[in-house]
């Protein structure tokens, strides 16, 4: 899981803590909103994940878009405000999920994600 967050720091502009609150908070929207099976498959391919998952619990910063990310409820225009809410801007927001979704894509295959992305509402239009 190290390697992931270093990757998205990397790419995303973002120091190491932030990096894996974000990487948290989308696994566990995948695990609320994505199809179960195949996010479990992801989830085993990934070791740590759950406990990132769990640390990221409670979502977004706090502010304004923090509160629209609750008003919001869920879905993936509430992770993108609770993001938001944790300082990631727009193009963080991308690299983080663009990302995420290549390393799934080595570890847990290309079906499995492909699954995911088809499947979880409105994710295909951001990675």
């Amino acid at each position: 899981m190290q390697d992931l967050i270093t990757r998205v720091a990397a790419a995303a502009g973002l120091d190491e803590g932030l990096a894996a609150k974000a990487v948290g908070m989308i696994l566990g929207f995948l695990q609320k909103e994505g199809p179960q099976e195949q996010v479990q498959q992801m989830l085993a391919a990934l070791p740590g994940a759950t406990d990132l998952i769990a640390q990221s619990e409670g979502g977004g910063g706090g502010g304004l878009m923090g509160m629209m990310g609750g008003l919001m409820g869920g879905g993936i225009m509430g992770l993108g405000a609770n993001l938001m809410g944790a300082g990631l801007d727009m193009g963080q927001i991308s690299t983080v999920g663009k990302e995420l979704m290549a390393f799934g894509r080595e570890n847990a295959g290309e079906d499995v994600m492909g699954q995911i992305v088809a499947n979880t509402p409105g994710l295909s239009q951001f990675v």
